[in-house]
C-alpha cells in the first residue's frame, strides 16, 4: 500500500524538541479562530469558509500548516485549489493550553 502524501505535522513537531512556532504566543487571532472551529468537527476538519461565508485566507491556512497546527487531509477533485485540512495533535495541545492560560 503506498504511503500517504499528507504532511505528518506530529512527526515533524517532535524533531528537534519544541519548536518556537508551536508556542501559544505565536498564534494570531485569525489562526486561533480558524483552528478552534475544528475542535468540534469530526476528525478535526477545519472549515473552508468563515462564519460569514467568506473563504479562509490561504495565508492563514499555509501559516498553520507550516507551524504544524494543521495538516492537509485530502485533495478535493472538484476544487483542487481548495486546501482541505484537519487539526494536528499539536494544535489541540496549543488550543488547550491557551484555554488553561485564560482560566488562571
Amino acid at each position: 500500500m503506498p504511503k500517504s502524501k499528507t504532511f505528518d505535522a506530529a512527526k515533524n513537531s517532535s524533531e528537534g524538541g519544541d519548536p518556537a512556532s508551536l508556542k501559544i504566543g505565536n498564534l494570531t487571532a485569525p489562526q486561533k479562530r480558524w483552528l478552534k472551529r475544528g475542535l468540534g468537527q469530526p476528525g478535526g476538519k477545519l472549515p473552508l469558509f468563515d462564519e460569514n461565508g467568506r473563504g479562509i485566507p490561504v495565508r492563514t491556512i499555509r501559516a498553520c500548516v507550516d507551524a504544524g497546527w494543521a495538516e492537509p487531509w485530502f485533495s478535493n477533485p472538484i476544487k483542487p485549489d481548495w486546501l482541505v485540512c484537519k487539526l494536528t495533535p499539536a494544535a489541540i495541545d496549543v488550543l488547550a493550553a491557551s484555554q488553561n492560560r485564560k482560566k488562571s
